[in-house]
């Protein structure tokens, strides 16, 4: 039997393309997100295919760089594949889509003294860092969403209109973000100053912008949670929030042999 070999050529910086007999049977894509991390996928449906395309492209990766893939936790073959080219979990994350209307209960009076409110930019930085700050010193920012980047000093793009905020006397102590243009609204991350937490602020802030979406018209938003952070998860558990996948996170270390 003629056995039909394949080759595997890199068509651009970020992109490999297993070929045969002049078709393309398998695609490789290598993205670096901001934040600075180079995340790897593979589309093939050939075993076969995968391994030489995870070699060629984990080859090609600059020798000293950690690299990284996402896959559906149900995806048994796919994660099978990935483990066997030296990738490990590194971190688990749950999906949720979250109710905005009736089958929601809400907290109407919230918690005293805090006020829900849109963002204005100076003040949103000064918590932006703060929260920043919290997060390196305790989970580390590699459980954050992300799009939500690392700090860099104040001159990172900062959207307030993506923004609610939670204040008291004045002061910002707490943030959701939301992003919209997406098919159902995304919650991208909700932080509050660890001096102020467990006082309500989330659940309100939650309430407050799920009040806004079912209002135009959205029956539910998504969110992810690190599935570490218990804090999180028992937040929209208690929103009714119904948990809809898992993912994981993927890490390769340099020096893995594939």
């Amino acid at each position: 039997m003629h056995t039909v070999r394949f080759t595997i050529s890199r068509v651009a910086d970020n992109q490999w393309h297993a070929i045969e007999n002049d078709l393309v049977v398998g695609r490789g894509h290598a993205t670096r997100r901001l934040d600075g991390r180079t995340f790897l996928s593979i589309d093939t449906w050939r075993d076969a295919v995968f391994h030489r395309l995870a070699a060629a492209m984990v080859a090609d990766q600059p020798h000293d760089q950690v690299q990284y893939t996402v896959v559906d936790e149900t995806d048994r073959d796919l994660l099978t594949n990935w483990v066997l080219a030296g990738f490990a979990t590194w971190r688990r994350e749950a999906e949720f889509a979250v109710p905005t209307g009736p089958s929601r209960a809400t907290v109407r009076s919230g918690p005293s003294g805090v006020v829900i409110t849109t963002a204005d930019e100076a003040p949103l930085r000064e918590l932006d860092r703060a929260i920043r700050g919290e997060v390196e010193a305790a989970a580390g920012w590699h459980t954050m969403p992300p799009e939500v980047l690392p700090w860099q000093g104040g001159t990172r793009p900062i959207d307030p209109s993506q923004y609610t905020i939670a204040v008291r006397d004045g002061r910002y102590v707490g943030l959701v973000r939301v992003a919209t243009m997406t098919r159902r609204p995304r919650i991208g991350l909700v932080a509050v100053l660890a001096a102020e937490q467990r006082h309500g602020i989330g659940r309100a802030l939650l309430d407050h912008v799920l009040d806004g979406l079912h209002g135009c018209g959205f029956e539910a938003a998504t969110a992810e949670v690190d599935e570490t952070n218990t804090a999180a998860l028992a937040l929209f558990e208690g929103l009714g929030a119904r948990r809809t996948g898992t993912t994981l996170e993927l890490i390769r270390r340099p020096g893995k042999a594939v």
